[in-house]
């Protein structure tokens, strides 16, 4: 798995959060845990296959957000439940 990690810049509230994992999921369908949070000023999801950080990018200032950065790195199942 592939855990893609976006700086953003403009959420405030719930709202924007669920905005930002709403676009995330229809632009990225094979997206699973999709999170974001205000306080972080990011938002973050799992895949299995690398996702453009353009795309992303793009996805996210049409929602009237900034994208600041994408990263993406590989993560590991911990445990029985969880990802790190």
């Amino acid at each position: 798995m592939i855990k893609t990690t976006l700086k953003i810049e403009g959420m405030v509230c719930g709202m924007c959060e669920a905005h930002i994992s709403e676009a995330i999921r229809k632009a990225v369908p094979s997206a699973k845990k999709v999170t974001a949070s205000r306080s972080k000023k990011e938002a973050s999801f799992l895949t299995e296959e690398p996702v453009e950080s353009a795309v992303l990018k793009e996805v996210i200032d049409a929602t009237g957000y900034r994208c600041l950065e994408v990263e993406s790195a590989p993560c590991k199942k911990k445990g029985l439940f969880g990802w790190k």
